[in-house]
C-alpha cells in the first residue's frame, strides 16, 4: 500500500475560478462539458483539485490558439493524452530493447 506524501488540495468553485483567472460560470461550463472533473460532496458542492489549474491553462492555450469551441477542445485533449501514452509506451519499449 502506498500513501501520498502530499494530500491534494481541493478548491471551491469560486476559489478555483479566481486562481484560474476565469469567471465561475465558465469553470462550471467546463465541468459540464467534462473538461474538468470536480468531486461533489454530500451537499452537492463541487470541489476542484488544485492540480486541475494546469488543465485549465492547457484548455485556455488551445482555445486561444485554435479556432475551436470548448466541446472540440475535449477531443483535442483526449488525442493529446493518447499521444502522451503512446510516446511513453515507445520510450519504455526502446529502453527495454536497448537495456
Amino acid at each position: 500500500m502506498s500513501y501520498p506524501l502530499v494530500r491534494p488540495r481541493h478548491l471551491s468553485l469560486d476559489a478555483f475560478a479566481g486562481a484560474a483567472g476565469l469567471h465561475p460560470d465558465l469553470v462550471a461550463r467546463l465541468a459540464a462539458l467534462g473538461l474538468l472533473e470536480p468531486s461533489v460532496d454530500a451537499r452537492g458542492v463541487s470541489w476542484f483539485r488544485e492540480a486541475d489549474l494546469a488543465v485549465v491553462a492547457r484548455i485556455h492555450r488551445l482555445h486561444a490558439g485554435l479556432p475551436l469551441n470548448y466541446a472540440a477542445i475535449g477531443v483535442v485533449l483526449d488525442l493529446l493524452d493518447r499521444i502522451d501514452q503512446l510516446e511513453a509506451l515507445l520510450r519504455r519499449r526502446s529502453w527495454t530493447s536497448t537495456g
